[in-house]
């Protein structure tokens, strides 16, 4: 007991007091953030440094990994400027994904300002910031649907043959479906709006402007 009193003093905390111990991050894991106020709406317009601008294809993606890996490197928070038609949807969500790494092991904060147009795959890329780090300007408009699938395959062969091609096309489209309720569940997570509500508006498109977004908590405010 005195050997753990001495070295809890050593410490410079009680070593009988294990809520006084201060926590580390794991080495190679997850870093904590100091949580800071949103940045100023000037500097969200303006001092953005990762810019996705056009259709999302895998041109753009390079381009978007050469912006972040420059943010790493000069240890900043992430401000990213988006404005998109849409593009491909599996692209858009390894973007997604690298802006999930980059928030779980930079130790740094990470905002999205949409300008303009968030449609389609756009919206996932902007999923992946939570409501309270998203910003919309006033003109902004935000499109979500179904995925758009175009494909053609031909029956040829014995009945089973056929059957089996049947089976594994609708496989896809199955896996197709849960990975879109996942992307839906990422967008209204803290927000007032249900993914179930989402998925059926989506059926016939849904367009929200700015305004409506912030209604719905999906945004944290709109900048100009």
């Amino acid at each position: 007991m005195e050997q753990q009193l001495e070295r809890g003093l050593e410490d410079g905390f009680p070593a009988s007091d294990p809520a006084s111990v201060p926590s580390k991050a794991t080495p190679g894991g997850p870093k904590p953030k100091s949580r800071t106020a949103a940045p100023s709406d000037e500097k969200l317009l303006v001092g953005s440094n990762v810019q996705i601008n056009g259709r999302i294809d895998d041109q753009l993606f390079l381009n978007f990994m050469k912006q972040l890996g420059g943010v790493r490197a000069n240890d900043e928070d992430l401000i990213l400027e988006l404005m998109t038609q849409g593009g491909d949807a599996d692209t858009a969500r390894r973007i997604a994904l690298e802006i999930r790494i980059f928030q779980t092991y930079s130790g740094k904060d990470a905002y999205a300002v949409g300008k303009t147009a968030v449609m389609s795959a756009g919206v996932t890329i902007f999923s992946a910031f939570e409501c309270a780090d998203r910003f919309l300007t006033q003109d902004a408009t935000l499109l979500v649907h179904e995925r758009h699938i175009e494909k053609t395959f031909t029956l040829q062969g014995p009945i089973k043959s056929c059957k089996q091609i049947i089976r594994e096309e609708l496989a896809a489209l199955d896996t197709a479906e849960r990975v879109q309720r996942e992307d839906f569940e990422h967008f209204v997570r803290g927000s007032d709006m249900s993914a179930e509500d989402l998925f059926e508006r989506a059926k016939d498109n849904c367009y929200l402007t700015a305004q409506e977004a912030l209604d719905l908590r999906l945004i944290a405010r709109i900048i100009n």
